[in-house]
């Protein structure tokens, strides 16, 4: 594994990203996965399972995106400075950075399955093979009534923490943390990896400049996915925030796609399913179409 700081020139000032490799670059014989965390405002940590997959010849390239964890702050930026556009630049910068970019695959978890999308449909990047839609979501209206439905399912002190949001940041995070226990992860307890990501946010000392920012306010690419050219995998768990009816578009309107639910997940399988997810994810990745 090796780690660093890659700068990332925009708008005039050059911020850091963070990364973190797993697998050798310079000699693969496979294309490199890139792994896109969610959030938006969260870090790759939760995602470190699928690092697995470098023991199969796929390297994996994480890296916390701008405004999170290890990578440049920016908590006096206006809200209209975060958009799609800035994190699709700055996945490109990583791409050219490791020399990637005429072949190399996403896996994009949550927002990170927005961004991969977004950029794939807005760029069409000539080096994307294969794109993963874990967890993830095509519209935010399907993403809210999801939520929405599975708050009902909680006692009113959990709902009431939930509803209250920032306001009260010690409920909050009670609630969320609740919430997370049956939708989020179900390992148990939950992994110190995934409760660090959690806390970049909403934690003491988490920044939530960008997860407040309105970058998906009324977001939808459902009219868009006929764009998608990318062979693709969409992934969701039984007892996912991402349920059926909201990864349903992405399956009905991608050109080439396949579809796995994980029975026994929710909205994280490459923890609750590690070895089926890491099989499936692999085979799909050296799969010649």
């Amino acid at each position: 594994m090796i780690e660093g700081h890659i700068p990332f020139a925009y708008q005039g000032e050059t911020y850091e990203t963070y990364y973190k490799v797993y697998g050798d670059l310079a000699n693969r014989t496979q294309s490199p996965l890139v792994a896109l965390h969610g959030g938006p405002g969260l870090s790759h940590d939760a995602l470190l399972p699928i690092s697995d997959l470098a023991d199969t010849s796929i390297p994996v390239i994480f890296y916390d995106q701008i405004g999170n964890a290890r990578s440049t702050h920016l908590k006096d930026k206006p809200p209209t400075f975060w958009t799609i556009d800035l994190f699709i630049n700055e996945l490109e910068n990583l791409l050219k950075h490791f020399g990637v970019q005429d072949g190399f695959h996403v896996l994009g978890h949550s927002w990170g399955g927005i961004l991969g999308c977004e950029f794939e449909v807005r760029r069409q990047p000539r080096g994307l093979q294969k794109l993963i839609l874990a967890d993830s979501l095509p519209a935010i209206d399907l993403w809210n009534a999801s939520n929405a439905q599975l708050v009902q399912t909680f006692p009113k002190e959990v709902q009431e923490g939930l509803m209250g949001g920032m306001k009260d940041p010690k409920a909050f995070q009670a609630a969320l943390r609740e919430f997370h226990a049956h939708y989020g992860c179900l390992v148990k307890p939950l992994p110190a990896e995934f409760i660090y990501s959690l806390d970049q946010v909403f934690g003491e000392n988490g920044d939530p400049t960008v997860a407040s920012a309105p970058i998906l306010k009324d977001w939808t690419i459902v009219d868009r996915l006929h764009l998608v050219r990318a062979s693709t995998f969409v992934i969701n768990g039984r007892k996912d925030i991402s349920q059926d009816f909201v990864v349903a578009p992405f399956f009905e309107r991608i050109s080439k796609v396949k579809w796995v639910t994980f029975e026994n997940s929710s909205h994280t399988p490459f923890w609750e399913e590690r070895e089926r997810f890491m099989q499936l994810v692999g085979d799909f990745l050296k799969l010649k179409v």
